[in-house]
């Protein structure tokens, strides 16, 4: 992605949660710790399932007195859902706001630049009233701007940023081993620590209670990670789902298109020995790929 490129997201939504209850609210439910949300920093985090497996992923953006979360819009219904059945008698609204804002993305460069202007080295800066935070994952997938939909694009003509489609950043995305796209499909698939939380800052072992909070730190403290969703690229498929590596089942496609992800084990046999190069998997013929986030 170029410094003054701008992607205007197709699958995303935005839902805000206000009231006197809403911090208490969420830190009860993210794998991240809502403390570390204020006006000048955002978090990536996610809800998972009392077990501790992966539901919903999104980001966190305080604004004023209310909380965005930024999210897949495939998700929306059943995490709004989902919030409501929490709810209880905590004094919070909950709000679908997706028809009326729009979420854009624009490079690292370009933020970088957007901050010296300001004079700021915070992670989370206001432009024309509208957040624009850099991505907690990494800061290879630049940064989000969240605007209602009008303000969007005079901000992107203000900034003189030229639109793009995103298949780029998709492609980055793929490189990186993060997955940005067809998301619902890893819902109840898999542990939210083997779809790469830890690594990519969504999760805070030292914060309080969570939904799967106990399974998820038993399985760090005791190393019992033998998983990880990895990206993958198909040279030739046979459409089956499972990767066989000679006769042992190695792993499972989970996300198919536009970029293929998998869950793969990552001992007998060890991962090192076929990550990163082209392999024959029974009727298929793939990369599994091993980003450089999991050798940190």
């Amino acid at each position: 992605m170029e410094k003054n490129q701008v992607i205007i997201t197709k699958d995303r939504g935005l839902i805000s949660i206000s009231g006197e209850d809403s911090k208490d609210f969420l830190q009860n439910l993210i794998s991240n710790d809502i403390n570390k949300t204020d006006n000048e920093n955002a978090i990536f985090s996610g809800i998972f399932t009392p077990q501790g497996k992966y539901l919903f992923e999104f980001f966190v953006i305080k604004n004023n007195e209310q909380f965005f979360l930024e999210c897949y819009e495939n998700d929306i219904t059943d995490l709004i859902a989902f919030l409501n059945k929490f709810k209880l008698r905590s004094k919070i609204t909950i709000k679908n706001l997706s028809t009326e804002y729009g979420v854009a993305i624009i490079s690292n460069e370009k933020f970088k630049e957007l901050q010296s202007e300001l004079n700021s080295k915070v992670n989370v800066i206001s432009f024309r009233d509208s957040p624009i935070f850099l991505d907690p994952r990494s800061n290879n997938l630049g940064a989000r701007i969240i605007s209602t939909t009008e303000k969007l694009y005079l901000s992107i003509k203000k900034l003189g940023l030229k639109t793009t489609d995103g298949e780029s950043y998709v492609n980055i995305a793929h490189e990186q081993g993060i997955p940005v796209t067809n998301l619902d499909r890893l819902r109840d698939q898999l542990f939210g620590i083997e779809a790469n939380f830890e690594e990519l800052n969504g999760i805070d072992f030292k914060k309080g209670c969570y939904i799967g909070q106990e399974n998820t730190s038993r399985m760090k403290l005791r190393g019992k990670i033998r998983r990880k969703l990895l990206p993958v690229t198909i040279i030739e498929d046979d459409n089956d789902e499972e990767i066989k590596l000679e006769k042992n089942t190695i792993g499972k496609i989970l996300i198919k298109k536009p970029k293929t992800f998998a869950l793969i084990k990552l001992f007998d046999p060890d991962i090192k020995s076929f990550a990163n190069k082209e392999i024959q998997a029974g009727n298929k013929k793939l990369i599994i790929n091993y980003p450089k986030f999991l050798n940190s």
